[in-house]
C-alpha cells in the first residue's frame, strides 16, 4: 500500500527587534537568547496551542530554526479549507508575542500581550504535495518600531501508518492503514525470556516452538522485579523481521515501589542480520512521580560510530500520550496509552526511513516496547494483568 499523505506546518527563525525595547549594549551581551523576557503563542485552527521563546537581538543577523510545527493528515487539512469557505476566508495562523519569561511548572507565566501577526495559509498547493513558503521576513508587532521576523512553510511529509489490533501483550496482528482501509502486515507475538538465557539467540530459533521446557517462579516474582519481556515481529510469511526483548529488568528502588531515572529498565531493539540477531536500538524507561519518563538511543552498529539519542522526555502516565522521534525532521511516533487503559498503538514513520519490511518491523517492535514500559514501570504496589504475569509453569522457547 502506498503512504498516507501528511503535510508539517513548520514556524521558526523567530527574532524580535525594537530600538525601544533593546537594553543597552553592556547589558545586551549579558542576556542570553534562551532568557530572552519574550515568548509566542502559536495558534492553528483547533489544534493544541504551541509555545516559543522569542530572542530580542541588535540586528537583522541571527540563526534560522525551526521552533514549531504542526502536523496535518488530509482530514485536517479538508476541516481547515471547510472553515476557510464558510468564514469566506483562508486558513490562518496566529501569532500573538507576549513580553514575559517561562514558568517553573506551568509552562508560561501570564505575560503582557505586545502584540499579533496573522499569515494566510492557501493550503492547496500543499495538499498537493507541493512545498510552499507562506511568510518569510520582517513584520512590524506592537508599533512600527517593533519588528518580527518569522518564517512559514508547508513541506509535503508522508508517512506510513501502522495500527495494532490489539494490546501489544496479548499477540495481536499489525495492520498498514490508509484512510479507511486496512490490511494485515505483521504479526507479534509476546512471550517470557528465559531468565537463565544471557545470550541474544539465533534469528531462526525465535520462530521454533518444537523445543520447550518448564519455567517455575514464586508467587511474588512479579511484585519484584519485572523481566524477560520479549515481542518478536513476524512477516505474513511468519519470518522474525525485528524484535524487542527486556534486557535489563524494571526493579523498584528501594523504599519507594517505583522504578527510577538512577536504575531504569531498558530494551533493545533487534534487528536481523547475518543469520543472528544485531542491536539497533536501546529505550529505556523509568517512573516519575506523574509520568513515564524514557530515552531512546540508535546504537553504534546501526550509526556507525557512538550511541545517538533521539529521543528523551515522559509521557502523562495518566492519560498517555506519544513517543515521538523528531531529529532533523520527523522520523516516527506511536500512541502510547494511558496506565490501565485499553492500548492498541497506533504507529507512523516518516517514508524516507523505510526502505525494506526490516525498516519498518524495527519501528513496529520499538512502538510496542514503547507501550509495554507503561506497564514495566507500573507502581509495585499494583497488580499486573494476567497477560504480563508468569505462570506458576508457563512453556517457552530455549
Amino acid at each position: 500500500m502506498d503512504p498516507c499523505p501528511f503535510l508539517r506546518i513548520l514556524v521558526g527563525n523567530l527574532a524580535l527587534k525594537s530600538p525601544s525595547l533593546l537594553p543597552s549594549r553592556s547589558e545586551f551581551s549579558l542576556v542570553h537568547p534562551s532568557s530572552s523576557p519574550f515568548f509566542c503563542k502559536i495558534k492553528l485552527g483547533s489544534f493544541p496551542s504551541q509555545f516559543a521563546t522569542v530572542p530580542l537581538i541588535p540586528s537583522e543577523a541571527h540563526t534560522p530554526d525551526d521552533v514549531v510545527s504542526f502536523t496535518l493528515t488530509r482530514k485536517d487539512i479538508e476541516k481547515l479549507g471547510e472553515k476557510g469557505i464558510f468564514s469566506s476566508k483562508e486558513p490562518r495562523l496566529q501569532i500573538l508575542v507576549y513580553t514575559g519569561r517561562r514558568g517553573s511548572s506551568c509552562g508560561f507565566s501570564a505575560g503582557k500581550l505586545l502584540g499579533r501577526v496573522t499569515v494566510g495559509l492557501d493550503l492547496k498547493g500543499a495538499a498537493a504535495g507541493r512545498a510552499c513558503v507562506f511568510h518569510n521576513g520582517w513584520v512590524s508587532v506592537g508599533g512600527e518600531s517593533t519588528q518580527l521576523y518569522l518564517s512559514v512553510r508547508a513541506e509535503p511529509d508522508p508517512r506510513f501508518v501502522f495500527r495494532f489490533g490489539g494490546e501489544p501483550e496479548c499477540s495481536p496482528q499489525v495492520f498498514q492503514i490508509q484512510g479507511n482501509l486496512r490490511q494485515p502486515v505483521f504479526t507479534c507475538k509476546f512471550s517470557f525470556r528465559n531468565s537463565g538465557d544471557r545470550c541474544l539467540r539465533s534469528r531462526s530459533s525465535l520462530s521454533e516452538t518444537s523445543t520447550s521446557r518448564s519455567w517455575f517462579s514464586s508467587k511474588d516474582d512479579d511484585s519484584k522485579e519485572r523481566k524477560g519481556w520479549s515481542i518478536t515481529i513476524h512477516d505474513l510469511s511468519g519470518c522474525p523481521v525485528a524484535a524487542a526483548s527486556m534486557t535489563t529488568p524494571f526493579v523498584p528502588s528501594p523504599g519507594s515501589g517505583r522504578v527510577k531515572r538512577s536504575n531504569p529498565g531498558a530494551w533493545l531493539i533487534l534487528r536481523p542480520g547475518d543469520g543472528t540477531w544485531k542491536p539497533w536500538g536501546k529505550l529505556e524507561a523509568w517512573r516519575e512521580p506523574d509520568g513515564l519518563g524514557h530515552r531512546f538511543e540508535l546504537l553504534p552498529d546501526a550509526t556507525g560510530g557512538g550511541a545517538i539519542t533521539l529521543a528523551s522526555s515522559s509521557l502523562s502516565t495518566k492519560k498517555g500520550g506519544k513517543f515521538t522521534i523528531d531529529s532533523r525532521g520527523f522520523v516516527m511516533s506511536s500512541t502510547v496509552g494511558g496506565e490501565g487503559r485499553c492500548s492498541t498503538p497506533e504507529v507512523e514513520v516518516g517514508v524516507k526511513h523505510v526502505t525494506c519490511t526490516e525498516d519498518a518491523a524495527a519501528f513496529v517492535a520499538l512502538a510496542a516496547a514503547m507501550d509495554l514500559s507503561m506497564d514495566a514501570c507500573k507502581l509495585f504496589s499494583k497488580k499486573l494483568r494476567k497477560e504480563l504475569r508468569r505462570q506458576r509453569s508457563e512453556e517457552f522457547v530455549v
